[in-house]
């Protein structure tokens, strides 16, 4: 009896030594292949992240040690901060009229490429080309160029006897002009929405042109519903990036948010709270209630989703 337990328990633990042996052997390769970018993922994803979420409870200023401050920051942030405020406006206003815009504008363009006319690919290739640069620095500069006081739409307005403002620099356009510039980005949106409309089959058009059915009806009862999963997901991406926007309002305000804070995006304020005024404590609550924000923002979309996207199941 004692004899078959000590076999029981050497063949037990020889085949436990052979399942992690045959696990390693199996997946050692593919784990040392991944461990550069597991390090970096670590390093520089993971540890920033859970970094950050500490730092938003203290006083920090990147010279003197971290001071623990509990809630005040986010105290301060909703009580106590007018820029806050000012830049959750700015914002807002922002991406409701950005996102809407460019991708009714992209649907637009896309409609029109999916008629099958003659050199597509060039095309596509050149309304594709304002997203890869519009959100580039250059970019930036010569949008703040065109819309100057002395700038090419003031110089045109003038041929037709218009005085245009500056643009730039007056509180009620400058907004205005960074839509524009998020609006003229609508290359990646057209180019998922042209994909989308291939997928829609031509005898569905066909069925309802025999029934009498217009081209504005087809849009609104075939085109509108078969693309809402490529809608929500073109709304989702641009919305999120939208809240991100920095570059274009750090550019044409010179770092600033001016004219009184017309510009100040959340992201940009966020960046001068951190590096201008090393407040990298409260900089870091901002991070993290812009997260909360756009987590908020993605999950009642996904919630309401079942209410207008229509799938094929």
């Amino acid at each position: 009896m004692t004899i078959n337990a000590a076999d029981a328990a050497v063949h037990n633990a020889a085949s436990r030594r052979s399942i992690w042996s045959r696990a390693w052997e199996n997946h050692a390769p593919g784990y040392l292949f991944l461990l550069p970018w597991l390090i970096g993922f670590i390093g520089l994803t993971v540890g920033p992240i859970i970094s950050s979420f500490y730092l938003s409870f203290t006083n920090f200023d990147l010279l003197t040690p971290a001071r623990w401050v509990g809630l005040e920051n986010y105290q301060r942030m909703f009580t106590n901060d007018r820029n806050f405020a000012a830049a959750m406006r700015v914002t807002f206003t922002f991406v409701l009229f950005s996102v809407p815009l460019k991708l009714a504008f992209a649907l637009l363009v896309a409609i029109l490429l999916n008629r099958g006319m003659k050199g597509l690919p060039l095309y596509r290739a050149l309304f594709y080309l304002p997203s890869l640069l519009g959100a580039s620095v250059a970019i930036a500069i010569l949008w703040r160029q065109i819309f100057a006081g002395d700038g090419l739409v003031n110089q045109f307005l003038a041929n037709f006897g218009i005085i245009g403002p500056s643009w730039i620099s007056n509180p009620n356009y400058s907004l205005w002009t960074l839509i524009i510039l998020s609006v003229w980005q609508f290359g990646s949106p057209m180019i998922i929405f042209l994909a989308g409309l291939r997928q829609i089959p031509q005898d569905m058009y066909e069925a309802a042109s025999l029934d009498g059915a217009g081209k504005w009806r087809q849009f609104w009862k075939i085109t509108v519903p078969l693309l809402t999963p490529v809608i929500f997901f073109n709304a989702i991406i641009q919305t999120i990036n939208s809240f991100q926007s920095f570059t274009p309002a750090f550019i044409i305000s010179n770092g600033t948010g001016s004219p009184i804070n017309s510009t100040l995006f959340y992201a940009l304020y966020l960046y001068n709270e951190a590096f201008s005024f090393f407040r990298m404590g409260y900089a870091s609550a901002l991070a993290w209630f812009l997260l909360f924000l756009i987590a908020c923002f993605t999950a009642f979309s996904f919630l309401t989703s079942k209410y207008w996207v229509h799938y094929d199941d």
